[in-house]
């Protein structure tokens, strides 16, 4: 099939465009990308950010923040008689809730999926501790050597440590009732 007429043309480069200004305007206009919710509604976009972060109590460089103590001289001492002003925290409230946030034990995220759980126990509650005959199983379906399915086995045991327990004790049970 034959291109469309026109497509295939150079595009020309604009000269009197003034791309300074048009960049100057968009910076202008978009605020940081601030990613905590205690910040992002305490943010006042008329002012700065180190104003913003000096009004919530937060330093905009942690070297200034917290300098690092040098030697005590003599002649320092007598110079440094003067106080620095404080600066006034307006809105405390947000330090307030950022170390609360803090201070709340981190959950735990790890899990493994109920396919990889279900898989572990069938091959478990059939095979017992022997790896090569797991590796044989019809519901091997990954064709898993007897190293990655005992390496599939511990990590279950190191996640669920509790439920693998019970798991292997109700398996004793059952061997018990049967005997």
């Amino acid at each position: 099939m034959p291109k469309a007429k026109g497509k295939n043309r150079r595009r020309k480069f604009g000269y009197n465009v003034n791309r300074k200004r048009l960049n100057r305007n968009a910076r202008r206009k978009a605020a940081p990308k601030i990613e905590c919710s205690h910040i992002r509604h305490a943010w006042d976009r008329s002012k700065s950010v180190q104003q913003n972060l000096a009004e919530m109590g937060l330093a905009m460089d942690p070297n200034r923040a917290v300098p690092i103590q040098r030697k005590v001289t003599l002649m320092d001492v007598d110079v440094s008689n003067e106080k620095k002003p404080k600066k006034i925290v307006r809105k405390p409230y947000v330090l307030n809730d950022l170390e609360e946030e803090a201070s709340l034990p981190e959950k735990k995220g790890n899990t493994l999926s109920r396919d990889l759980i279900d898989y572990v126990r069938y091959m478990i509650e059939n095979h017992g501790e022997n790896y090569k005959a797991m590796a044989r199983d019809e519901k091997n379906y990954y064709q898993d050597t007897p190293k990655q399915i005992k390496s599939k086995i511990n990590v279950y045991k190191r996640f669920y440590p509790q439920e693998f327990q019970t798991f292997i004790d109700s398996l004793e049970k059952n061997k018990m009732e049967v005997e």
